[in-house]
């Protein structure tokens, strides 16, 4: 009888120190995003490249014993969608952290619930103020933000001697959190906006925005904040009135989807980067990066899958760092240690008061032909 008893009581405890989503041989990870609609190629890109990583660390035994299993549910880049998947992977699918979410409206409508469970939310696809301020501690932002890409294109703007600059905005979160980075830079660098419009979320009706920004209103240089199907309607649209731009977009259009979708239209078109090249060889995370897609099957590289390799290896690391003994409060003590991370190339800097990991940013130039430059 007290055998039974004291064996009880061992089961119970074990029972009592499982963490959500952990079991002796695996960790589930969660993750919202586009997989259809006007911004699938970055859902697909950023889970394509998460999934290689993990594929990897799995064939190496997985991490202190245990192998990741990545759960992803489409959203179609729609927040209500995004609000019941989240609402699914925590309760139902019993996630232990999430990753990789891919936008702003979705990633903010997602948070209430997130906050209320305290799962760690790791790498959004997303460059918004409304993830890094007010300070929450499950949220890590490997990417830079969209105020330090605006700030980078706005004193490019001016470096070259233009003056005044058109903003096409996404008409919700993500193009409220792009226009606001911009007024604020703009302001910095003494750059005048001279007009705004809006184009909806998951759409191409971009006529009206044409006729204020090109045909009404001219500027120097037109700001784009949209994903990567209405900023190619746009950019073509203007085009056709022998507009020469340039136009700068925010990392988050997606640069080889944009490219597809301009066709002929390319040249001249400046995308923003957060994450290093991955068509270039030279820095080590690059290289890494098409060793670990060429050995999961993929032969293609893009940026969206780059930066998805990259939130990976973080949230891999961290949770080394965390221990066999796995917590959701063990991985978040382990991510705010990881002050000073180099994956070859790409530095993150977390601390228990900053958790903006990088401010890296590169810019690339397409040419006629759709060839991606920095």
């Amino acid at each position: 009888m007290r055998h039974l008893w004291r064996t009880s009581l061992v089961i119970l405890s074990m029972f009592a120190q499982a963490e959500v989503g952990v079991t002796d041989s695996e960790i589930v990870i969660g993750q919202s995003a586009a997989l259809s609609g006007a911004a699938a190629e970055l859902g697909k890109g950023v889970s394509r490249g998460a999934n290689a990583y993990f594929n990897e660390i799995n064939k190496r035994g997985g991490v202190n014993g245990r192998k990741i299993r990545l759960v992803t549910l489409d959203d179609g880049y729609e927040p209500d969608r995004a609000v019941a998947n989240t609402a699914k992977l925590l309760d139902k699918e019993q996630v232990f952290a999430l990753l990789g979410y891919v936008g702003t409206p979705t990633s903010n409508a997602s948070l209430p619930k997130i906050k209320e469970v305290g799962a760690p939310f790791i790498a959004p696809f997303t460059g918004a103020a409304s993830l890094r301020a007010p300070f929450n501690r499950n949220i890590f932002n490997v990417r830079a933000s969209y105020g330090d890409e605006a700030d980078v294109i706005a004193k490019s703007i001016v470096n070259v001697g233009m003056k005044t600059v058109n903003i096409l905005y996404q008409d919700d979160a993500y193009g409220a959190a792009g226009l606001k980075a911009m007024q604020e830079a703009a302001a910095k660098y003494k750059l005048t906006i001279g007009a705004t419009a809006t184009v909806k979320r998951n759409t191409v009706d971009v006529a009206n925005a044409v006729e204020e920004l090109i045909v009404k209103k001219p500027a120097n240089a037109v700001f784009i904040v949209s994903a990567y199907k209405s900023s190619a309607a746009f950019i073509t649209a203007a085009r056709a009135l022998n507009s020469v731009g340039p136009f700068y977009n925010l990392s988050f259009v997606g640069t080889e989807a944009l490219v597809n979708e301009l066709k002929n239209d390319a040249r001249g078109v400046i995308v923003t980067q957060v994450v290093p090249s991955p068509y270039s060889a030279i820095k080590i995370v690059a290289q890494e990066y098409k060793k670990t897609m060429k050995a999961a099957g993929i032969t293609s590289v893009d940026y969206p899958s780059m930066e998805g390799y990259i939130g990976a290896r973080v949230l891999v690391e961290g949770l080394k760092r965390a221990g066999r003994e796995l917590t959701r409060d063990k991985l978040v003590n382990a991510l705010e240690g990881m002050s000073d991370y180099d994956l070859g190339g790409f530095k993150v800097n977390f601390t228990n008061s900053n958790h903006s990991g990088s401010r890296f940013i590169d810019i690339t130039i397409l040419d006629s032909t759709g060839k991606i430059s920095s």
